[in-house]
């Protein structure tokens, strides 16, 4: 029963772990909380206790898991509705590249406006940011008076 005990929690704590890696929506995080529990139990019961304190430290480790398993299931599925921010548009930038530009301290991916007069983005080149299509920005050359002195 100890081995048993012991065996349950330490992979109630890997499956802990891998829940914060792997995006599995709270089942790896059910998993863990259920191991813990059950080898809680087990360890006490194995050390010794009543059979009622070992079931009811087993129910209070679960109980507590469950507590805060979702939680935060709840605020990891909150972030998915949330909308990005276009608070990038009109900024200005600076291209690294033809595909990459530097936009409020971040190295963002980037698109160009694609007009026809438009020179293609070159590394030092001025940018105003157009678009946000996820993390892609659309951006075209700054116009003289956009960029700071």
């Amino acid at each position: 029963m100890l081995t048993l005990g012991l065996l349950l929690v330490l992979a109630g704590a890997a499956l802990a772990a891998a829940e914060a890696h792997v995006p599995s929506h709270g089942a790896l995080g059910a998993s863990a909380v259920l191991a813990l529990a059950t080898g809680v139990a087990l360890l006490l019961s194995a050390a010794g206790s009543a059979t009622l304190v070992a079931a009811s430290a087993g129910l209070g480790v679960g109980l507590a898991g469950a507590v805060a398993l979702a939680l935060i299931v709840r605020k990891a599925l909150a972030t998915r509705r949330m909308r990005a921010s276009n608070s990038l548009i009109g900024r200005v930038g600076v291209a690294r590249g033809t595909d990459a530009v530097f936009v409020d301290g971040g190295l963002w991916r980037a698109r160009g406006w694609g007009l026809d007069g438009d020179p293609p983005l070159a590394r030092g080149l001025p940018v105003v940011v157009e678009n946000v299509n996820g993390l892609t920005l659309i951006v075209r050359p700054a116009e003289e008076w956009e960029v700071a002195p």
